[in-house]
């Protein structure tokens, strides 16, 4: 099984850090993964994305042609990605900064108050986190122990610190109701 991945917004919401928490995730799941970043020379607040590819066995290519799960974090990327989830896929929609329309009736969609959820935690910050608890939930491929892990292993030790409150963001969008919202 092979399946891939994009999370996608502006310059400053954490997207390379989450798609790396996430191929690291894969990794500690023992699947093969490739991880590819992609940004704008404007860095914070230009836009960002990376492609996470997973695979039970060897990876077949990066930068694939469609994507079964994309995370958008604001419009611009719910724009410019949407065209790219094949059939059946799945766009992960941040509600706050992403206007709740359903242009395709071939995937699922799923629309989360990402931001300003991060923000009722007390950190806008952890928006990035918070999507891949959203992203983990919605897949069924990860649980949240080796999501933990991932994060365990990416954060520097100089945002250590900032650990426990990752972990919170995390199951906060794990545990967030999606059937209530997008019926």
């Amino acid at each position: 099984m092979e399946r891939n991945f994009i999370i996608a917004g502006f310059g400053g919401q954490g997207v390379l850090l989450a798609g790396e928490v996430l191929a690291n995730a894969f990794m500690h799941a023992d699947k093969h993964v490739t991880w590819y970043p992609s940004y704008g020379a404007e860095m914070r607040g230009g836009t960002v994305n990376c492609e996470i590819v997973m695979s039970d066995d060897e990876v077949s290519e990066v930068n694939k042609a469609d994507a079964d799960f994309v995370v958008a974090l604001n419009q611009a990327s719910f724009d410019k990605f949407l065209p790219k989830i094949k059939n059946g896929g799945c766009m992960i929609a941040n509600s706050t900064l992403v206007k709740e329309e359903k242009t395709r009736s071939d995937i699922k969609y799923v629309f989360v108050p990402i931001t300003k959820s991060a923000d009722e935690l007390g950190n806008v910050k952890m928006a990035n986190i918070l999507a891949l608890g959203v992203l983990a939930k919605t897949s069924g491929l990860l649980n949240l122990a080796i999501i933990e892990k991932a994060l365990d292993s990416v954060l520097p030790s100089h945002r250590k610190n900032l650990l426990p409150l990752n972990m919170k963001a995390l199951k906060i969008g794990y545990e967030y109701d999606l059937f209530a919202f997008n019926a």
